[in-house]
Protein backbone atom coordinates (compact mmCIF):
# COMPACT_ATOMS: atom_id res chain seq x y z
CA UNK A 1 0.00 0.00 0.00
CA UNK A 2 1.66 3.17 -1.04
CA UNK A 3 1.58 6.48 0.86
CA UNK A 4 -1.24 7.96 -0.87
CA UNK A 5 -3.10 4.62 -0.05
CA UNK A 6 -2.52 4.96 3.53
CA UNK A 7 -3.36 8.42 3.92
CA UNK A 8 -6.78 8.10 1.91
CA UNK A 9 -7.42 4.92 4.46
CA UNK A 10 -6.75 6.98 7.10
CA UNK A 11 -8.83 10.39 5.95
CA UNK A 12 -11.81 7.15 5.39
CA UNK A 13 -11.38 5.76 8.87
CA UNK A 14 -11.54 8.83 11.01
CA UNK A 15 -14.85 10.34 8.26
CA UNK A 16 -16.14 6.86 9.41
CA UNK A 17 -15.88 7.23 13.33
CA UNK A 18 -17.20 10.92 13.54
CA UNK A 19 -19.98 9.94 11.20
CA UNK A 20 -20.80 6.70 13.69
CA UNK A 21 -20.43 9.14 16.31
CA UNK A 22 -22.85 11.58 15.00
CA UNK A 23 -24.96 8.85 13.80
CA UNK A 24 -25.24 7.59 17.52
CA UNK A 25 -26.16 11.22 18.54
CA UNK A 26 -28.55 11.51 15.52
CA UNK A 27 -30.86 8.43 16.15
CA UNK A 28 -34.28 9.26 17.63
CA UNK A 29 -35.05 8.63 21.33
CA UNK A 30 -38.28 5.83 21.20
CA UNK A 31 -41.01 5.57 23.72
CA UNK A 32 -43.01 2.35 24.25
CA UNK A 33 -45.84 4.22 22.84
CA UNK A 34 -43.55 4.60 19.79
CA UNK A 35 -44.27 0.94 19.19
CA UNK A 36 -42.33 0.04 15.78
CA UNK A 37 -38.81 -0.61 15.28
CA UNK A 38 -36.11 2.13 14.46
CA UNK A 39 -35.20 2.63 11.08
CA UNK A 40 -32.08 4.86 11.99
CA UNK A 41 -29.66 2.24 10.57
CA UNK A 42 -30.57 2.25 7.27
CA UNK A 43 -31.26 5.86 7.70
CA UNK A 44 -27.57 6.66 8.94
CA UNK A 45 -26.58 3.83 5.85
CA UNK A 46 -28.31 5.80 3.13
CA UNK A 47 -27.01 8.98 4.47
CA UNK A 48 -23.69 7.91 4.58
CA UNK A 49 -23.78 6.42 1.02
CA UNK A 50 -25.36 9.63 -0.63
CA UNK A 51 -22.37 11.92 1.98
CA UNK A 52 -19.76 9.68 -0.32
CA UNK A 53 -21.76 10.20 -3.43
CA UNK A 54 -22.16 13.71 -3.18
CA UNK A 55 -18.14 14.21 -4.11
CA UNK A 56 -17.22 15.61 -0.41
CA UNK A 57 -13.67 14.48 0.07
CA UNK A 58 -13.06 12.77 4.06
CA UNK A 59 -11.64 15.82 5.48
CA UNK A 60 -14.57 17.99 4.16
CA UNK A 61 -17.27 15.06 5.51
CA UNK A 62 -15.43 15.35 9.26
CA UNK A 63 -14.91 18.90 9.36
CA UNK A 64 -18.86 19.50 8.65
CA UNK A 65 -19.73 16.27 11.22
CA UNK A 66 -17.26 18.31 13.64
CA UNK A 67 -18.61 21.04 13.37
CA UNK A 68 -22.68 19.85 13.25
CA UNK A 69 -21.62 17.77 16.53
CA UNK A 70 -19.82 21.17 18.13
CA UNK A 71 -23.04 22.91 17.35
CA UNK A 72 -24.89 20.94 19.92
CA UNK A 73 -26.28 18.69 17.10
CA UNK A 74 -27.54 16.46 19.58
CA UNK A 75 -30.46 13.33 19.74
CA UNK A 76 -34.08 14.68 19.08
CA UNK A 77 -36.50 15.45 22.19
CA UNK A 78 -39.87 13.53 22.04
CA UNK A 79 -42.49 15.01 23.28
CA UNK A 80 -42.49 12.01 25.78
CA UNK A 81 -39.04 12.85 27.58
CA UNK A 82 -36.36 15.23 27.47
CA UNK A 83 -33.36 13.66 25.86
CA UNK A 84 -29.84 13.81 28.38
CA UNK A 85 -27.37 15.51 25.59
CA UNK A 86 -25.00 13.32 24.65
CA UNK A 87 -21.26 14.37 24.60
CA UNK A 88 -18.53 12.06 23.36
CA UNK A 89 -15.39 12.29 24.64
CA UNK A 90 -11.69 11.78 22.85
CA UNK A 91 -9.33 9.40 24.58
CA UNK A 92 -5.45 9.16 22.96
CA UNK A 93 -3.79 6.26 24.42
CA UNK A 94 -0.34 4.86 23.12
CA UNK A 95 -0.42 0.79 23.30
CA UNK A 96 2.56 0.70 21.36
CA UNK A 97 5.50 2.97 20.46
CA UNK A 98 4.80 3.12 17.05
CA UNK A 99 0.67 3.69 17.55
CA UNK A 100 -1.72 5.91 18.45
CA UNK A 101 -5.05 5.08 19.26
CA UNK A 102 -8.04 7.70 19.44
CA UNK A 103 -11.51 7.02 20.41
CA UNK A 104 -14.88 8.87 20.13
CA UNK A 105 -17.39 7.54 22.02
CA UNK A 106 -17.25 4.04 21.13
CA UNK A 107 -15.00 3.99 18.08
CA UNK A 108 -11.42 3.39 18.18
CA UNK A 109 -8.90 3.96 15.34
CA UNK A 110 -5.16 2.97 15.68
CA UNK A 111 -2.60 5.37 13.90
CA UNK A 112 0.50 4.58 12.28
CA UNK A 113 3.51 6.82 12.54
CA UNK A 114 2.77 7.89 8.68
CA UNK A 115 -0.76 8.31 9.66
CA UNK A 116 -0.50 10.91 12.56
CA UNK A 117 2.03 12.80 10.63
CA UNK A 118 -0.63 13.42 7.99
CA UNK A 119 -2.83 14.34 11.03
CA UNK A 120 -0.91 17.08 13.25
CA UNK A 121 -0.31 18.67 9.79
CA UNK A 122 -3.84 18.84 9.07
CA UNK A 123 -5.08 20.15 12.59
CA UNK A 124 -1.85 22.58 12.38
CA UNK A 125 -3.00 24.04 9.12
CA UNK A 126 -6.70 24.39 10.53
CA UNK A 127 -5.30 25.47 14.16
CA UNK A 128 -3.84 28.46 12.17
CA UNK A 129 -6.90 30.25 11.07
CA UNK A 130 -8.94 29.73 14.06
CA UNK A 131 -9.83 31.92 17.23
CA UNK A 132 -8.69 32.73 19.74
CA UNK A 133 -5.04 32.49 18.53
CA UNK A 134 -2.29 30.67 20.35
CA UNK A 135 -0.96 32.35 23.62
CA UNK A 136 1.26 35.01 22.82
CA UNK A 137 3.60 33.70 25.80
CA UNK A 138 4.65 30.19 26.86
CA UNK A 139 1.62 28.63 29.07
CA UNK A 140 2.42 27.43 32.60
CA UNK A 141 3.20 23.71 32.94
CA UNK A 142 3.40 23.52 28.72
CA UNK A 143 4.95 20.31 28.08
CA UNK A 144 7.11 20.34 24.52
CA UNK A 145 9.60 18.01 22.81
CA UNK A 146 12.71 19.86 21.79
CA UNK A 147 14.62 18.88 18.64
CA UNK A 148 18.28 19.70 19.27
CA UNK A 149 20.47 20.97 16.40
CA UNK A 150 17.10 20.74 13.34
CA UNK A 151 18.16 20.39 10.27
CA UNK A 152 17.12 23.57 8.65
CA UNK A 153 16.27 25.18 5.23
CA UNK A 154 16.42 29.15 4.26
CA UNK A 155 15.04 31.03 1.33
CA UNK A 156 14.93 34.79 0.52
CA UNK A 157 11.63 36.17 -0.42
CA UNK A 158 11.81 38.89 -3.03
CA UNK A 159 9.97 41.25 -0.06
CA UNK A 160 12.90 40.88 1.58
CA UNK A 161 12.03 38.83 4.31
CA UNK A 162 13.46 35.24 4.83
CA UNK A 163 11.86 31.71 4.78
CA UNK A 164 13.27 29.15 7.52
CA UNK A 165 11.85 26.19 7.97
CA UNK A 166 12.92 24.04 10.47
CA UNK A 167 12.20 19.81 10.71
CA UNK A 168 11.10 19.42 14.11
CA UNK A 169 10.72 15.77 15.55
CA UNK A 170 7.24 15.79 16.00
CA UNK A 171 5.89 18.32 14.76
CA UNK A 172 7.57 17.53 11.10
CA UNK A 173 8.66 20.82 8.96
CA UNK A 174 7.74 23.83 10.46
CA UNK A 175 7.86 26.94 8.36
CA UNK A 176 8.69 30.54 9.62
CA UNK A 177 8.43 33.68 7.67
CA UNK A 178 11.08 36.59 8.91
CA UNK A 179 11.12 40.41 8.27
CA UNK A 180 14.41 41.82 7.86
CA UNK A 181 14.50 43.66 11.49
CA UNK A 182 13.38 40.62 13.53
CA UNK A 183 16.08 38.40 11.61
CA UNK A 184 18.17 40.91 13.29
CA UNK A 185 16.45 40.70 16.03
CA UNK A 186 16.82 36.86 16.24
CA UNK A 187 20.88 36.92 15.59
CA UNK A 188 20.91 39.72 18.53
CA UNK A 189 18.90 37.21 21.13
CA UNK A 190 20.70 34.14 20.02
CA UNK A 191 24.52 35.49 19.85
CA UNK A 192 23.46 37.55 23.52
CA UNK A 193 21.54 34.26 25.29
Amino acid sequence: MNLHEQLGALEMGVAQLIQAVVAQQAEPIETPADGAASSAPAERAASESESDSAGQTAAQTTAAQAEASAAGNGAPVTDHEPAAQFQPTLEINRPAQDEITMTIGNQTVALRPDQISKLIEELSNARASMTPEQPPGIPPGWRFVSTKNPVMAVQKQSSGDRLLVMRHTGHGWVPFTFSPDVVIQLYMMLTNA
